[in-house]
């Protein structure tokens, strides 16, 4: 089975780009949790990924079966045995570079970038139902912008790329490795959005 068959290609990038078939499989917030927990602390097994998505464990395994399918995750063999087994993430990192997926799969894209907001709205809703108990320089840092700004879509796709770069500088999570001292993990998500109700296109005089 190649890459491609199993819903991603390998790029000059060393991360994971998205295939139809892989933004289908991914297509589900749940399945989008489960490749996040797997990537920030390292394999895991279905009951244990159930308790702290608060889902039973058939549902789990399931849609962890169906991650494996699609070559987003895979069984660690080094920990499972006869009576559990251990799944952990196949890649650091998937990438969606859009290009002319949109256009070719379009139901798709839409519903794989619907659970892809789904997921952030989580991770927004976990930070808040803590930040009273956060620690005060953590609850300093949280940060929800909302800036608006006037751009060609050449400007956005630039912008895009400049937070990405930016971004790119830090410290990016290792399961498998030691956790520095004094660091936490740290969400980023960033969102271009251009403005339906100001759109332009299509429009006549």
């Amino acid at each position: 089975m190649t890459d491609e068959d199993r819903g991603w290609k390998h790029s000059d990038d060393p991360h994971i780009a998205l295939t139809a078939k892989g933004m289908r499989a991914m297509a589900h917030p749940v399945r989008m949790q489960l490749v996040g927990l797997l990537r920030r602390h390292g394999p895991s097994t279905a009951t244990r990924l159930a308790a702290q998505l608060g889902i039973n464990s058939g549902a789990t395994s399931y849609h962890l079966r169906q991650l494996a399918a699609a070559g987003f995750v895979e069984e660690d063999r080094e920990r499972g045995n006869a009576r559990e087994r251990w799944w952990r993430s196949a890649h650091p990192l998937t990438v969606w570079t859009g290009d002319d997926m949109a256009d070719e799969e379009f139901d798709t894209a839409v519903g794989f970038l619907r659970s892809v907001l789904a997921v952030h709205a989580l991770t927004a809703q976990r930070t808040l139902d803590a930040f009273e108990t956060m620690p005060r320089e953590w609850r300093r840092v949280t940060d929800l912008s909302d800036l608006i700004l006037q751009l060609t879509p050449a400007e956005a796709e630039r912008l895009a790329g400049e937070l990405s770069e930016v971004v790119g500088r830090y410290r990016r999570i290792d399961a498998d490795g030691p956790v520095p001292e004094g660091t936490e993990q740290v969400s980023v998500i960033v969102h271009v959005l251009p403005d339906p109700s100001t759109s332009t296109e299509g429009e006549t005089a």
